[in-house]
C-alpha cells in the first residue's frame, strides 16, 4: 500500500460514509489472516498500518516465559532482554516479521477488503432506507420476469412481486411503471429482500390516502379494508366531522376519486361503506348494496344474523358469496342472511308447535277428568259429554298437525 491508498481511504469515508478507522481495522483483520495463510505461520500477529504513509508492518506478539512450552506465542526471558532488558515475565514483546514481498500482498486483501465494504454499505444504505417504507407506497418499472416472479426496478435495487402478491387477470408489462405496497423489507446474504404487493389491502387504502384530501386533513378515516384483489374490496370509513360525508368524500365527484382507485386496480369493484360503532348498523351498511330488514348479535357465538327482502337475498349474498364474504372479512362478524318469508314461516311454524304442544296437553288433562268422571254416579252423561268434547279437540289438533305440514 502507499500513500495514495490511504488517500483514497479519505475519499471513501466522505463519499460512502465509511469510517476510515472501520476500514483501517478491517483491512488489518483481513491482513492477519493473509500473513497466516500466505506464510504457513501460526504466530499470534498484529498488522500495523501508518495512516500517513500507507506502511504496512507486521509483528509478531509473543509472551515472556522462564521456559517456553509454545514457540508460537511464547519467548524465553533471556532471549527476551537480548532484545530490551526492560523486559519481565509476563511482559509481552513484539518483534517484526514483516516478509520482503508482503506490501504487494497487503494492497491486494485492502483493496478486496475496501470493495466489500463498500457494497456492504450500500446494502445497509438501501436496507434502512425502504425498512423504513414498509407499510407504504412506492413506484417502480417492471424490469423483467423470473419464473413467475416479477422483478422491480427501484433504482438501486430490485422488489420482488411474487405471485401470491399479483392480481389475477392483470397483465404485466417489461417497462411498464406500477405503484406497489411494501410489505417486508429483510435481510439476505444477496442484500436486502424488498418484498412489495399488488393485493394486499393496503393498497388500497394508501391509494385512497392519495386521491381524497379529506383522509391527509385527518377528516376522514379508513378504518377497515376487505379485499379480494382484481375483483372486488370493501372499504369502511369514518368522519371526524359532522358535515363531513365520509362515503362521498372517498367516492368523489361524479365517483372520480373512486374511479381513479379502480382504474390502478385492474378495475376491481370498490364499495365504500359508513363505518359504526354499533355492530348492527356496521354490518348493515356492510353488505351494501343489499337492503336490510334486521340484524341481530350473538355476541358470544360472534354471529350477525341477518334478515333482507326475498328480492334481495341474492345480492346480499352476491356471486359465490361474495358479498356476504367481504362484509364478514370487514366487520369481524360470521354473517348469517336469510329472506324475510323464512323468517316468517320459522315465526308461524313455531306459533303452531307451541299451538299444538299446548292442546295435545290440554287433551291428555282431560282424559284425565273423563276417567275421575266416568268414576261417579253420572257415567252415562259424562261419556256422552265428554265424547263431544275429545272429538272436537282430536279434531283442533289434527288441522294444528296439518298447518305444521303444509309449512314442511
Amino acid at each position: 500500500m502507499n500513500i495514495e491508498f490511504i488517500q483514497a481511504l479519505d475519499d471513501i469515508e466522505k463519499d460512502k460514509g465509511i469510517s476510515k478507522e472501520v476500514l483501517l481495522d478491517a483491512i488489518e483483520t483481513a491482513l492477519v489472516s493473509a500473513y497466516k495463510k500466505d506464510f504457513g505461520s501460526k504466530d499470534n500477529v498484529r498488522i500495523e498500518i501508518s495512516a500517513e504513509a500507507g506502511e504496512v508492518k507486521v509483528f509478531s506478539r509473543k509472551e515472556v516465559v522462564e521456559e517456553v512450552e509454545n514457540k508460537n506465542s511464547e519467548i524465553s526471558l533471556i532471549e527476551a532482554e537480548n532484545i530490551d532488558s526492560k523486559y519481565t515475565i509476563g511482559d509481552i514483546v513484539e518483534i517484526e516479521v514483516t516478509p520482503a514481498n508482503f506490501g504487494r500482498i497487503a494492497a491486494q486483501t485492502a483493496k478486496q477488503v475496501v470493495m466489500q465494504r463498500i457494497r456492504e454499505a450500500e446494502r445497509d444504505v438501501i436496507f434502512d432506507q425502504y425498512k423504513e417504507k414498509e407499510d407504504e407506497l412506492i413506484t417502480g418499472t417492471i424490469q423483467r420476469f423470473h419464473n413467475d416472479n416479477i422483478l422491480i426496478d427501484m433504482g438501486k435495487t430490485e422488489a420482488l412481486l411474487p405471485p401470491s402478491e399479483q392480481i389475477a387477470g392483470e397483465r404485466y408489462e417489461i417497462g411498464e411503471r406500477i405503484k406497489l405496497y411494501v410489505v417486508e423489507v429483510s435481510t439476505t446474504n444477496k442484500g436486502p429482500r424488498i418484498l412489495v404487493s399488488r393485493t394486499h389491502p393496503g393498497l388500497l387504502k394508501r391509494l385512497f390516502e392519495i386521491e381524497v384530501p379529506e383522509i391527509f386533513q385527518g377528516l376522514v378515516e379508513i378504518k377497515e379494508v376487505a379485499r379480494e384483489a382484481g375483483q372486488r374490496s370493501k372499504m369502511a370509513v369514518s368522519s371526524t366531522e359532522k358535515q363531513v360525508d365520509p362515503v362521498g368524500s372517498c367516492v368523489g365527484p361524479k365517483g372520480m376519486r373512486v374511479q381513479a382507485v379502480v382504474d390502478q386496480l385492474n378495475n376491481e369493484k370498490i364499495d365504500i361503506v359508513k363505518w359504526d360503532e354499533d355492530p348492527e348498523v356496521f354490518v348493515a351498511n356492510a353488505l351494501n348494496p343489499a337492503e336490510v330488514i334486521s340484524v341481530d348479535i350473538n355476541k358470544s357465538e360472534k354471529i350477525a344474523r341477518v334478515v333482507v327482502p326475498d328480492f334481495q337475498l341474492s345480492l346480499a349474498i352476491g356471486k359465490e358469496g361474495q358479498n356476504a364474504r367481504l362484509a364478514a372479512k370487514l366487520t369481524g362478524w360470521k354473517v348469517d342472511i336469510k329472506k324475510e318469508s323464512e323468517i316468517e314461516a320459522e315465526i308461524e311454524k313455531k306459533k303452531i308447535e307451541k299451538n299444538a304442544s299446548e292442546l295435545a296437553k290440554s287433551l291428555d288433562k282431560f282424559e284425565e277428568n273423563i276417567e275421575a268422571e266416568m268414576e261417579t254416579d253420572n257415567l252415562e252423561a259424562a261419556e256422552k259429554v265428554n265424547e263431544n268434547l275429545i272429538d272436537k279437540m282430536e279434531n283442533d289438533l289434527d288441522e294444528q298437525t296439518e298447518d305444521l305440514e303444509n309449512l314442511d
